[in-house]
């Protein structure tokens, strides 16, 4: 199989590199890094203006299928959105903070919204204007989210929305969350939900309550609903469950191309320590690297195999599988390269600054959740064994 890209993908690989080149100056230099795992938080406003700058360049939306530029963004084939990928991840720029709107909201609402829907949203996300959360997980309804107990009933024309969501990543700073809720009370399971698109700023009727993880940061927030008004039903009442999967399956897959290029990032450093540190000198460890090098090379192949693949029911799975076992490894090797060392933090504590962490102390207990969120693993084998291989179906109350 040819993993090669034509001469048009390098021309568009010099013109994203050159504009890149051009942008990230300045304040925004100062951002190179900013929003890997374990430092989520960083950035703040200056990754907004980042979303902005990137509207202006027409670098958002590139794999809106069926936009066609309609909504202010350019079109890319496929292996060009790769191309920019690759690009914006060796240019070492900020992590998108706009990702959740841009990859997950716009190709569902192209898919299963209405052209009102697509017009008031599409546009304000190429602009990098308005930021989005996703409101799926609950504290009773994980990896199960048919178990939801978040309700939302008629209003007018819109929705009261009232539940609780968790885990719900870039709450504090999305001005819209997507919530997945129940709004036929006397359907169970997958059936009487709907897809709900929410603003956040309803004071009194949102409340956004941060979530302190293992690494000392917050990226993940819970988010209570009381009352909030939701205007916008995607795809139409009671097809919440189909517009979800739809989106789940966008989340899972070949996206990981774009995830893969900060892993080799991250596996270089954890290289580089153990060369520095002479771990390299245990054939053991050296041995780990090398399977990790070449466990991320599959990955790749497998995804650009799968590029642009439809029908596929296990492809999304796999990759979820893959990629969320070898992140979680790669952490558990960067501490064994490390040694007893690793168990020292970059400056002494203090009461003011009591979980100072270095970069690869964040890599390893940001990767303990790889294999849970997104779908645990358990949930992902569960898929393949049911849709792929035909297994009779778990029973589930």
């Amino acid at each position: 199989m040819d993993f090669e890209f034509g001469s048009g993908d390098e021309g568009f690989r010099a013109e994203a590199r050159e504009w890149l080149a051009g942008h990230l100056v300045g304040a925004f230099a100062e951002l190179a890094g900013c929003g890997g795992p374990g430092s989520e938080h960083e950035g703040g406003e200056g990754r907004r203006a980042w979303e902005r700058e990137l509207g202006a360049g027409g670098w958002i939306g590139l794999g809106w299928e069926g936009g066609e530029g309609a909504y202010g963004n350019r079109t890319a084939s496929l292996t060009q959105q790769v191309v920019w990928a690759e690009e914006y991840a060796r240019a070492r720029a900020p992590g998108r903070v706009g990702h959740i709107g841009e990859n997950l909201l716009a190709p569902t609402l192209l898919a299963y919204g209405d052209e009102a829907q697509r017009r008031r949203f599409l546009p304000a996300i190429a602009r990098g204007e308005e930021l989005w959360c996703q409101g799926y997980s609950e504290p009773d309804a994980g990896s199960d989210l048919a178990g939801l107990r978040t309700v939302a009933v008629r209003d007018g024309a819109g929705y009261r929305v009232s539940g609780q969501k968790i885990w719900t990543s870039l709450a504090g700073e999305a001005d819209w969350c997507f919530v997945l809720a129940r709004t036929d009370p006397a359907e169970r399971r997958h059936r009487g939900l709907s897809f709900l698109l929410v603003a956040m700023d309803q004071p009194g009727r949102i409340e956004v309550r941060p979530i302190r993880q293992m690494s000392g940061t917050a990226e993940f927030n819970e988010v209570f609903f009381d009352g909030a008004v939701a205007g916008h039903v995607v795809g139409g009442e009671g097809a919440g469950w189909r517009v979800a999967m739809g989106l789940l399956a966008r989340e899972r897959g070949v996206s990981t191309l774009v995830q893969q290029i900060g892993f080799a990032a991250e596996l270089a450093e954890v290289v580089g320590e153990a060369v520095r540190c002479g771990a390299l000198r245990d054939p053991v460890l050296r041995d780990q690297l090398v399977r990790q090098w070449a466990e991320l090379k599959v990955m790749r192949w497998n995804a650009l195999r799968t590029l642009g693949a439809a029908g596929d029911a296990g492809a999304p799975s796999v990759a979820k599988l893959l990629w969320g076992g070898w992140h979680q490894r790669l952490g558990e090797l960067a501490m064994r390269v490390r040694g007893a060392a690793a168990a020292l933090g970059p400056a002494d504590w203090t009461a003011q600054a009591p979980y100072e962490l270095d970069a690869l102390q964040r890599l390893f207990l940001f990767t303990r959740a790889d294999t849970l969120y997104g779908g645990s693993d358990e949930i992902q084998r569960n898929i393949i064994a049911e849709r792929v291989l035909g297994l009779p179906r778990v029973e589930r109350i």
